[in-house]
């Protein structure tokens, strides 16, 4: 049995997710908790807390002990460097209670998925101390050999209080790349969401984030703006985006969410919903604008989607690696297009959405 469950937050980045990351928390929650579209939501408006950092490398210690008992039981088994039915039968067999464990089926899954990615949890585990992320990250890399990726969620804001030398420092200890919550190169609309960053430091951060090697995943929201504020939304994001020059640029298009201040701006009226074809029009005018050598990813079932004789089908590529930029440009654009052919009652809109945000 194991003797202390490890931590585990409650969101990470789709393409953090499933099984192919461990989850390792070294803050809990949001120390802004102020974003309108999401106000703590996703963190329960719990207050933001600094985990100890010997409490976070005894978490790293319990999976490392759980690795060593699950490869212990494939050996056992006769199925040495696999993992697979036979071994899970054996533990089962052998092991009392470990398949109810949170923290051996973290394990196993990551283990099976190759165990070669880490995500540090929760919102922003790039406002620790340096010297002491640091500590972490090497901890990690030292205790798992095998991982060859550790990223997590960041602020503009936090990224850029730190020096150059901070981030090329936690890039030599194991950061490999921050999910950055960009969301709109507006200035108004940033002022607006209460985002509490301005397009200026957007940039100055990202600028600094890539300059020190560390991959730079950012969020946007299209369709943020309303109907109002669209084309504003969409030229002033992309010039952001071109100025930064990110590895990632990642979609995320906007749905009211229960209990969240831009919500009660939606019931009320003053904030237009984007239609499924608007939605359309303002991603592609964003792309249509973008100079930028990223890779533009729409990895999220919010992004458009329509209805078929064969279930609901994803307008553009979901996968995690995207398209990449500037050579598949004309193809998004192109998708976009066509997308804009087919009658738009069968997508699925954002009110369809509003009860199943992901």
């Amino acid at each position: 049995m194991i003797s202390k469950e490890i931590e585990i937050g409650p969101i990470r980045p789709p393409s953090e997710g499933g099984s192919n990351s461990l989850l390792i928390r070294a803050t809990r929650n949001c120390p802004w908790n102020r974003c309108t579209f999401c106000n703590g939501l996703s963190y329960n408006h719990e207050k933001f807390q600094l985990r100890p950092v010997e409490e976070i490398k005894k978490d790293i210690d319990t999976v490392k002990g759980v690795t060593e008992m699950i490869w212990g039981a494939a050996r056992k088994s006769g199925h040495e460097g696999r993992l697979n039915d036979a071994v899970l039968r054996f533990i089962m067999s052998s092991t009392s209670g470990m398949m109810s464990s949170p923290t051996f089926a973290a394990t196993y899954n990551w283990l099976a998925s190759g165990g070669k990615t880490v995500f540090l949890q929760d919102a922003n585990s790039l406002i620790m101390k340096t010297p002491q992320l640091i500590d972490i990250l090497r901890h990690l890399k030292t205790t798992f050999p095998s991982i060859q990726r550790i990223t997590s969620y960041a602020r503009s804001k936090t990224a850029l209080k730190k020096s150059i030398e901070e981030l090329k420092a936690l890039k030599e200890a194991g950061l490999t790349r921050l999910h950055v919550g960009l969301e709109t190169g507006d200035d108004d609309l940033l002022k607006k969401i209460k985002k509490g960053v301005t397009a200026d430091e957007h940039i100055r951060s990202g600028k600094k984030v890539v300059a020190s090697g560390i991959e730079l995943s950012l969020y946007i929201m299209p369709g943020l703006g309303g109907l109002d504020l669209s084309s504003k939304h969409a030229k002033n994001t992309a010039g952001v985006i071109n100025e930064i020059n990110p590895r990632f640029i990642r979609s995320r298009p906007f749905v009211p969410r229960h209990g969240t201040s831009i919500f009660d701006e939606y019931k009320n009226g003053t904030l237009r919903l984007l239609s499924p074809h608007s939605v359309i029009m303002e991603i592609g005018m964003l792309v249509n604008d973008l100079t930028a050598h990223s890779s533009i990813c729409f990895d999220h079932a919010m992004n458009p989607t329509y209805r078929s004789e064969n279930g609901v089908v994803a307008l553009l590529d979901q996968s995690y690696e995207g398209y990449r930029l500037p050579d598949r440009k004309e193809e998004i654009l192109e998708i976009l297009n066509r997308g804009l052919s087919i009658e738009e009652s069968r997508y699925v809109c954002a009110e369809d959405l509003i009860h199943s945000i992901l």
